[in-house]
Order: structure tokens, then C-alpha cells, then sequence
């Protein structure tokens, strides 16, 4: 294995990660940002009310994008194990 292609397998391993992970996050980051403007218009400086929603909110969105997670996943371990009987 040459430094160029160790290189792509580690630039498609952060591509992937990227991509695996960026709907929880962004979940995560509307539900913060819109609980953090609840709470200014409010006046409720509560800091564990964000908590809760937030935990929800992920765990939904990772039932609803558990299949493209893995699907994305398993594209990458496939193509590793190409390039691996490649030689």
C-alpha cells in the first residue's frame, strides 16, 4: 500500500464520518438553537432544560436515519475490504 492511497482511505473514512454523523448533529444544533430562544424569550435560565428535548430529538432522528447510516457504513467497510483482496 502506497502513502497516496492510505491517504484515500483515510480521506473516505472522514468523508463517511462526516456524512454518518451530520444528521444527529444538525438535529442536536436546531433543537439547542431553538430551546436556547424559548428560554431568551422567557427568561427561563434553566440549564438542564435542554437535556431532555435534545436527547429525544437525537434518538429519533437516529431511528429515522439508522438505515442510511448503516448503509453509508457498510458502502465504506465494502470498499475497504475491496481494496483489501486488491492487494
Amino acid at each position: 500500500m502506497t502513502g497516496a492511497e492510505a491517504l484515500d482511505i483515510a480521506r473516505d473514512g472522514i468523508w463517511t464520518l462526516i456524512k454518518v454523523a451530520s444528521p444527529l448533529m444538525l438535529v442536536g444544533l436546531v433543537v439547542g438553537v431553538v430551546i436556547a430562544l424559548f428560554q431568551a424569550l422567557t427568561q427561563i435560565q434553566e440549564m438542564t432544560l435542554v437535556f431532555v428535548p435534545k436527547i429525544l430529538a437525537i434518538f429519533l432522528a437516529m431511528l429515522i436515519a439508522l438505515p442510511f447510516m448503516a448503509q453509508s457504513l457498510e458502502s465504506y467497510m465494502a470498499r475497504i475490504a475491496a481494496q483489501i483482496v486488491a492487494g
